[in-house]
């Protein structure tokens, strides 16, 4: 089958497809993406497009995120079009509908079925919007917020079929939308990601800590308020004063990947650290920045009690991997993660807005890590029974492509 994969930042959440695709070997995979640095992979043509146009800084707030798609959908289409002048024609386009690249793909392709993703539908009231009282609405939010929609309400009408990785987010859609949408993940390689009890990593000065060690964790893309770092900061006091022996790990940059940007220099972490910075233990407090893959791998591993937070949101990567490692998890009571964890069964949930019972939460989870051990095996269960790429999403995925093509051209699995 001729494949092509539309995504702005190469792979995203085609990672685990795409390698699979690659393993078959019988594929013509061509992947658009701006995505520069990636490097070149064997049985991949990566194509790089550029946006034809990007918004002045002072463009019309209301009309700029539209004005970015166009520019992101123009190019992406230009380059579809220098493919299609030298012969590449797709049984099936498989792309994210979040920035505008799908949006002229028809015009292109007319006959090639397009299969889109659809993260998230900004609500004007909902989700990350009105949520945290210490960030309110503006009176401009709900203008905004619909003003955004333009892209994927334009979405609906391109793509052939689309999806949504889990219930909430579908859900986050209009009713309207809901029938193009079916819900299943990209998938979570429960194989590689396992548990490893003989794991150790290297904190510079600290030396090797092992599972021996009393290690706690959180993690995420960027340490901001839509992914609880706040929370997280408030919490930290507290557990390092209840457990004088045990060190966090903290992955995440320091940018803002959703919502508004901290207007304090050094970020949102530094807005934090002035806050609550005099309360806390630096000499047990690791901030590690953004990590390989390999090492977030051995993080999680060595960790007694992973910390994840959010807002409701959409849900991470890093969650339901976390899962995968058997990680004992107290995460944020919101509904995109009671999607994933049932409190005290796969894991434990806290009130998102006291950090005090996140504390309180993790502190017994140090305090006797045996007692709260079956939560991270059921963790692990659950993820392979609903999440693993393998056995539950890939044929789910490959079913939803042989749909829109040909009996002819159906991948097998």
């Amino acid at each position: 089958m001729k494949i092509l994969l539309v995504h702005q930042n190469m792979p995203g959440q085609y990672r685990e497809l795409l390698d699979w695709l690659i393993q078959q070997g019988t594929h013509e995979l061509v992947f658009l993406t701006q995505r520069r640095n990636y490097p070149e992979v064997p049985g991949v043509n990566k194509v790089v497009y550029r946006s034809h146009h990007t918004p002045a800084k002072d463009a019309y707030g209301l009309s700029r995120v539209w004005e970015e798609a166009a520019g992101m959908g123009y190019g992406a289409a230009l380059a579809a079009q220098e493919l299609k002048a030298r012969g590449f024609v797709p049984d099936v386009i498989l792309g994210h509908t979040g920035w505008g690249e799908l949006l002229f793909m028809k015009h292109v392709y007319p006959d090639s079925p397009i299969l889109g993703f659809f993260e998230y539908f900004y609500l004007a009231k909902g989700g990350p919007v009105g949520f945290d009282p210490e960030d309110p609405a503006s009176s401009t939010t709900p203008f905004l917020m619909q003003a955004r929609n333009t892209v994927p309400f334009t979405n609906l009408n391109v793509v052939d079929q689309g999806l949504a990785p889990t219930k909430w987010q579908r859900d986050c859609f209009p009713e309207a939308f809901r029938d193009k949408l079916y819900v299943c993940h990209d998938g979570i390689r429960t194989d590689k990601l396992k548990p490893n009890p003989d794991v150790t990593l290297n904190l510079g000065r600290v030396g090797q800590v092992s599972r021996k060690d009393e290690i706690f964790t959180y993690v995420a893309r960027n340490m901001e308020r839509t992914r609880g770092f706040h929370v997280f900061m408030r919490a930290l006091p507290h557990i390092l004063k209840a457990r004088p022996n045990a060190r966090v790990l903290v992955v995440g940059g320091n940018d803002t990947s959703y919502g508004k940007k901290s207007d304090q220099p050094g970020g949102f972490r530094a807005e934090m650290e002035a806050e609550v910075g005099h309360l806390i233990d630096w000499d047990r407090t690791h901030f590690l920045g953004q990590v390989p893959y390999g090492d977030f791998q051995k993080i999680i591993q060595i960790s007694r009690c992973h910390i994840y937070l959010t807002m409701p949101f959409v849900l991470s990567w890093s969650l339901l991997e976390s899962m995968a490692m058997e990680a004992t998890v107290v995460a944020s009571d919101v509904a995109p993660v009671r999607e994933a964890i049932t409190h005290g069964e796969t894991g434990l949930l806290a009130d998102f807005f006291q950090p005090q019972d996140l504390a309180a939460k993790v502190v017994s989870v140090l305090e006797d890590p045996a007692k709260f051990a079956h939560l991270g095996r059921a963790a692990r269960k659950h993820v392979i029974e609903t999440y693993d790429f393998l056995s539950v999403c890939l044929p789910q995925h490959i079913a939803q492509i042989n749909a829109l093509v040909p009996e002819d051209k159906r991948i097998a699995i």
